[in-house]
């Protein structure tokens, strides 16, 4: 059967038809070519019918490469069409025949082949073709230059096309062979099979394809031998690769940064148009890191306040959910990747200009290179700084912020000088150098606060007040975001200037139009973060509640505005405590009604969707937000408030959401109502804790946390009766307190969980010491004491008093953990007292002696000192 097709001949009058067909096809009328089209259908139905095109295609040399094309083009659209219902001759026939030709000497023929054989591979052949992969390979490695490109071409249509299948092991990993062979031919003597090699393997990088990563220096290394390379579709493919290796292996990119950096700015300038954007896509995708610099656009209006805001200048602000979080000794800096001190622009990407790539230059610069960049930048920027045209000046205060973070240390000695020449330019003539200079100071106000505040903190925040007020929008803008990062850095410290603070604050409201409003609330709930309940004086109050229940009372529950005040007025009632209560009434009724009016539209949303739209959910995350706020602030005097609503029942609800935002923050409003009133949590323990022991999953970090951190507030409020409950949550706590690269702050909260759970119910949780002791012992050691961190360890004691083998093992790590004690109450130092005393006099004084030897000389110390062993 097989044989007698493989020997098919066309029927000749059959083949001119097909042709005539064919060059019809090709004619301008499109009464013509509909009526082919219908004829193409029809021919369809007779099986061999597919063997006349890829003949015309492969075979007939005679006829003109258009007509050929067109042939293996309509053969491809059959394909994808109707490809399971090809006789088996018929697609044997097919695939020989492309594996044959696939050298043509006609470019055009070859990559109709290729284009061929990557549609018969992706409609799931590419498990029934077995040698295509092996043979197309083994085509690379032929004398003839046409093999060797159309195999080319038709592996890079395979890897874009199937990238997927290719590395899994559905085709026991082909690319084990094929990614090596393809890093052979970047050095091919034909630019074409250059390209083709680097495109190749520039489609597994995005997804880290393991074969490629066990190459990935010598891929990094054979890119660098192309950058120079005459053709300019090699460019572009090796500044695409660079671009995507940014995104996921920077780590391997970071020692060759400088290079890489000086190659793509000359890129940026290619002659052809193609590459250098390819290379612009570089400074985008640096910009995306982690690393911050502004994006300041030129536009040169002085005084534009009175000009109405358009719509599209107010970018959306991302919320960010509440997250529960310890509060550590080192230097109290959070870990978070805040975007605040980025100064975005209306339209960055097409105002992305070559300053703004330099600026990313020198910032990544900066970051790699530390104070050795310093020598080299110095001597430019005096002579910028201190520039008379304004336009220089200007440049010079961005490249100074621009390194801020990376060279601080080289900085410190040059800040006493720099630091009031650009208090100074605050009050430049021109907006562009003003605000530019409000975020080039926020850059370096960690020193400025680390200074006596009288020299510079002071002259700063005065001269940023101002700028607050400043007749030009994007001044007030840079100003608020600047003020925002001064306040974080300086916490308490502003606390003597508060009322002239909320003066400027307060006075912005009515001065400020929609955008930079938005930035405002951002200003005073930070400020509210920052000071704490030294915000809470009437004083304060009457200057700050009116306006802020001003705009409360104008916003409708359907505008967005509402989610950066109601952030605002968490903070707000979290610091004012007391302070808030004549006005937590409204407020908690109005959050209660957000939530309410979310879960109804959703409801109605789940049943017909086609009639009613789903609810914006951000609504109901910003209101839980600011309850928790209000939980937190009033504490017990929440408890009428929560006596007359239905808020339990509601939560339960949300914390059942698909959407995790939303679990998580109902999580945290969770824990906070069960500090300030339990007796209304605890009829619904039996209901929620299921839902908690489903929510410790580490995929989604934040909501696995506040998930923890609620088991550990129920768990101190339950006491004994949490017993029932222990065995719903305690393996996944173990588990998570187990696994690598769990987050800090989630160990940190696993931790007290386990020991509170511990503390309540010894019997039930010490069994499994020795599963959690170490990972618990290193993950507090570094928290400030506080009370979690106090009755997680009497938890600890507890369970070591009743499974004392458990921690034999592990006693070391203990011994640290207890001597990151700062004061700890009389009675927990007993507890710890008695543990290493009757570890002591159980193993002797010689093997005491022996294993206390292995301790760092400060822990030594420590533990003679406080606990006398």
């Amino acid at each position: 059967q097989t044989k007698m097709e493989y020997e098919w001949k066309p029927d000749e009058q059959g083949l001119q038809q097909i042709l005539q067909l064919l060059k019809e096809s090709q004619s301008p009328d499109t009464t013509i070519q509909r009526t082919v089209q219908q004829k193409l259908e029809q021919l369809n139905q007779y099986p061999d019918f597919n063997n006349y095109l890829i003949f015309v295609l492969t075979k007939l040399k005679s006829e003109d490469e258009p007509t050929r094309s067109l042939s293996g083009l309509i053969l491809k659209n059959n394909v994808k069409a109707h490809f399971q219902n090809f006789p088996n001759g018929v697609t044997d026939f097919i695939k020989s025949e492309c594996l044959n030709n696939i050298g043509d000497s006609s470019p055009l023929i070859r990559a109709t082949v290729g284009i061929l054989i990557t549609t018969i591979a992706s409609k799931g052949e590419l498990q029934n073709w077995p040698d295509l992969l092996p043979k197309l390979c083994s085509l690379l490695d032929s004398e003839d230059y046409n093999t060797c490109e159309g195999a080319f071409g038709a592996l890079q249509k395979i890897c874009e096309d199937s990238a997927e299948i290719l590395d899994s092991d559905v085709l026991d990993r082909p690319l084990n062979i094929m990614i090596p062979k393809f890093l052979q031919f970047f050095k091919h003597s034909s630019p074409k099979i250059r390209s083709h090699a680097v495109a190749c393997v520039n489609q597994f990088i995005i997804s880290r394809t393991q074969a490629l990563m066990l190459h990935i220096d010598s891929f990094i290394e054979n890119l660098f031998a192309l950058a120079g390379d005459e053709e300019p579709e090699v460019r572009k493919n090796v500044c695409r690769a660079l671009v995507m290796l940014l995104e996921v292996r920077m780590d391997r990119l970071l020692p060759h940064m400088h290079n890489i950096v000086e190659y793509m700015l000359q890129r940026t300038q290619d002659q052809d148009e193609n590459v250098a954007l390819e290379a612009c896509e570089f400074w985008l995708t640096l910009a995306e890191q982690p690393i911050l610099f502004p994006l300041i656009n030129a536009g040169d209006v002085e005084e534009d306040e009175t000009i109405p805001d358009s719509e599209q200048d107010i970018r959306p602000r991302f919320h960010r959910s509440r997250t529960v979080a310890q509060q550590h000794d080192e230097d109290g800096i959070e870990e978070e990747d805040d975007d605040d001190d980025e100064i975005d622009d209306d339209d960055t990407i097409s105002d992305w200009n070559l300053r703004k790539c330099s600026a990313a230059a020198l910032d990544v610069l900066a970051n790699v290179y530390r104070d050795e960049l310093l020598p080299h930048i110095l001597p430019l920027l005096k002579e910028l700084l201190f520039h008379h045209e304004w336009v220089v000046k200007e440049s010079g205060i961005l490249v100074l912020g621009a390194i801020a973070e990376g060279c601080m240390q080289g900085m410190i000695p040059y800040l006493p000088e720099l630091i009031p020449h650009l208090i100074q330019c605050l009050s430049d003539k021109k907006a562009l150098v003003r605000s530019i200079t409000c975020w080039t100071l926020s850059r370096y106000a960690h020193w400025v606060v680390s200074q006596p505040p009288d020299t510079y903190l002071k002259p700063l925040m005065t001269e940023l007040l101002k700028r607050i007020l400043d007749s030009n929008k994007r001044v007030q803008e840079a100003a608020c975001s600047a003020f925002a990062t001064l306040e974080e850095e300086a916490c308490t410290e502003l606390v003597p200037y508060l009322a002239y603070i909320l003066d400027t604050l307060v006075f912005a409201f009515s001065k400020y139009q929609h955008k930079n409003l938005l930035i405002l609330y951002d200003a005073i709930g930070t400020l509210a973060d920052s000071v704490g309940h030294h915000l809470n004086k009437p004083e304060y109050i009457q200057m700050l509640m009116p306006p802020l229940i001003q705009k409360w009372n104008m916003l409708k529950d359907e505008d967005k505005d509402l989610f950066p005040l109601l952030e605002c007025l968490s903070s707000v009632a979290t610091a004012l405590q007391s302070g808030f209560l004549p006005y937590c009434e409204p407020v908690y009724q109005r959050c209660v009604n957000l939530v309410q009016k979310t879960l109804a539209q959703a409801m109605l949303n789940n049943a017909q969707p086609d009639q009613y739209e789903a609810p914006d959910k951000d609504f109901m995350i910003v209101a839980l937000d600011l309850l928790s706020g209000l939980a937190e602030g009033l504490g017990g005097n929440i408890e009428q408030l929560v006596a007359r609503s239905n808020i339990l029942t509601l939560m339960y609800q949300c914390m059942q959401d698909k959407m995790p935002e939303v679990r998580q923050s109902s999580f945290a409003l969770l824990g906070d109502l069960t500090k300030a009133c339990f007796q209304h949590v605890k009829p619904c323990i039996a209901d929620f804790m299921p839902i908690l022991g489903t929510n410790l999953n580490p995929e989604f970090i934040s909501v696995c946390n506040n998930a923890t951190w609620a088991i550990g507030e129920i768990s101190i409020q339950m006491g004994i009766e949490m017993q029932p409950y222990i065995p719903m949550v305690l393996h996944q706590l173990v588990e998570i307190i187990n696994r690598p690269n769990t987050p800090k702050t989630l160990l940190e909260n696993t931790a007290i969980t386990i020991g509170r759970l511990g503390y309540v119910c010894p019997q039930e949780v010490a069994p499994m010491l020795q599963q959690f002791i170490r990972p618990w012992c290193t993950s507090l050691r570094n928290i400030r004491d506080n009370e979690e961190k106090d009755s997680a360890f009497r938890g600890i004691c507890t369970m070591i008093s009743v499974n004392p083998s458990g921690v034999i093992q592990d006693f070391i790590f203990f011994c640290d953990a207890v001597a990151s004690w700062i004061n700890p109450k009389d009675d927990l130092r007993d507890m710890f007292c008695k543990i290493l005393h009757g570890f002591k006099n159980q193993v002797g004084d010689e093997n005491w002696r022996r294993f206390s030897d292995q301790f760092p000389l400060p822990l030594k110390e420590r533990l003679a000192a406080f606990y006398g062993v």
